[in-house]
């Protein structure tokens, strides 16, 4: 009998679910090793391997352990979450979310070093539209956006999406989260059509635009909406529930609280950048860049100046925490954000933190991202986490963003424990 792989669901699903992979009709307990390769929108290869043996009856399921390879142990997931780029420091991400990407999976016979012959492949299409979503371009006023709808008549809770460094108009994520029944809005502010290619300040009016939009949306359900941010996009988010109406619920990815490199402006007011020094850049032993303590000291603690008067939100706070951010740190301003909420009698934010997790906390069974090129300094930067761990917090952390604007915002999901 020939092998066959089989996946569940069959030939496609969205990216963050999980796949089945089995085979059947290999020969008892025979040794095999299974690849998975994709090519991202740019060309660049990904790739993982696991060494399998099949059981008695000669049928290998992921869910038995991998005994080596780009992972070992039970990891039904691994040949997804340990993909590798074959060009150093090249960060796997979505650019298109109209086109899935294509996982080819194939089986060889035997072990490494030297793999034999191919006992059977298949292809897998991961996609980032989930079916009945629609995909909407958004250019009203100055915002430059696209939202996403989930299938049905509406309305629906709405949330605005935004990244960090870099710009552009990333929308993999507000596809995906539309799939759970949210109108997202994935939002550029810099570096993207006429928005401008520098950032020299932060100004929230853009940002409050954006808002507006979306209450004013026939499709969106009010009063108020979500934000979700990563990184700088994080703190424009943070910023963004102290100083504007109708922000019900705000998670932060590994943001600081802190205006960090250039000021953050709203009407009269303005919060000055702590500011950063260079020098204090480290190189590591394998010449990758560690940027984790350039920040200048936050003097005076949660009375620092440069902090985001989180005091002034009215809903519900957040904080997602990876203990090994190398982009700054991210725990301890965590803790930072809390002490402030609580001198002003205000509830402490909701913290989660994730050990052996880097900076880039993604959807799950995105590849790790250990390091790469940093727009700014236009070097190759550290940004920590271990690839196990950091897949195990990416599904968690999804959990457990998705029952936070559930239960912020309306929805029917229902509230997840942190795993980790």
């Amino acid at each position: 009998m020939s092998a066959t792989l089989i996946l569940e669901p069959p030939g496609r699903c969205c990216w963050n679910e999980p796949v089945r992979i089995a085979v059947r009709g290999l020969a008892p307990e025979q040794r095999v090793t299974l690849r998975a390769s994709l090519r991202d929108e740019k060309g660049a290869l990904f790739r993982a391997h696991a060494r399998y043996c099949a059981d008695a009856r000669g049928e290998l399921d992921l869910e038995r352990a991998a005994l080596g390879g780009s992972f070992a142990g039970l990891e039904p997931m691994g040949l997804l979450w340990a993909l590798e780029p074959e060009k150093p420091f090249w960060r796997f991400l979505k650019r298109d979310v109209q086109i899935p990407f294509v996982v080819e999976l194939e089986v060889l016979d035997g072990h490494d070093p030297e793999p034999g012959r191919l006992l059977c492949q298949a292809q897998h299409e991961r996609h980032f539209l989930p079916p009945g979503v629609r995909r909407q371009s958004v250019r009203a006023g100055r915002v430059r956006a696209t939202l996403f709808l989930p299938p049905g008549p509406g309305p629906f809770p709405g949330i605005i999406d935004i990244f960090g460094i870099g710009g552009g108009l990333l929308e993999y994520r507000a596809s995906l989260l539309a799939g759970h029944g949210f109108a997202t809005l994935a939002l550029a502010y810099y570096n993207f059509e006429d928005l401008p290619n520098n950032m020299d300040n932060i100004s929230l009016e853009y940002f409050e635009e954006a808002v507006c939009y979306m209450l004013q949306h026939p499709q969106v359900k009010g009063p108020g909406i979500g934000l979700l941010g990563i990184s700088l996009g994080a703190d424009i988010c943070l910023s963004m529930a102290s100083f504007l109406k109708n922000v019900s619920a705000t998670v932060s990815i590994n943001g600081s609280g802190i205006s960090g490199n250039t000021a953050i402006n709203y009407k009269h007011s303005s919060i000055p950048p702590l500011g950063y020094d260079l020098r204090r850049i480290k190189v590591a032993f394998s010449g990758l860049v560690d940027i984790v303590d350039i920040r200048n000291a936050l003097v005076g603690g949660y009375k620092n100046p440069s902090m985001i008067p989180i005091e002034k939100a009215q809903g519900p706070i957040l904080l997602i925490v990876g203990q090994d951010d190398h982009n700054w740190r991210s725990e301890l301003y965590a803790q930072t954000v809390s002490e402030r909420l609580q001198a002003h009698g205000k509830e402490k934010p909701q913290i989660i933190c994730y050990p052996g997790t880097g900076h880039y906390i993604e959807p799950p069974y995105f590849p790790l991202c250990p390091a790469s090129l940093h727009r700014l300094l236009n070097k190759h930067v550290i940004w920590g986490g271990e690839p196990r761990a950091h897949s195990k917090a990416q599904v968690d952390a999804w959990k457990q963003i998705l029952a936070f604007f559930c239960k912020h915002l309306g929805g029917t999901q229902k509230t997840a424990v942190p795993k980790l």
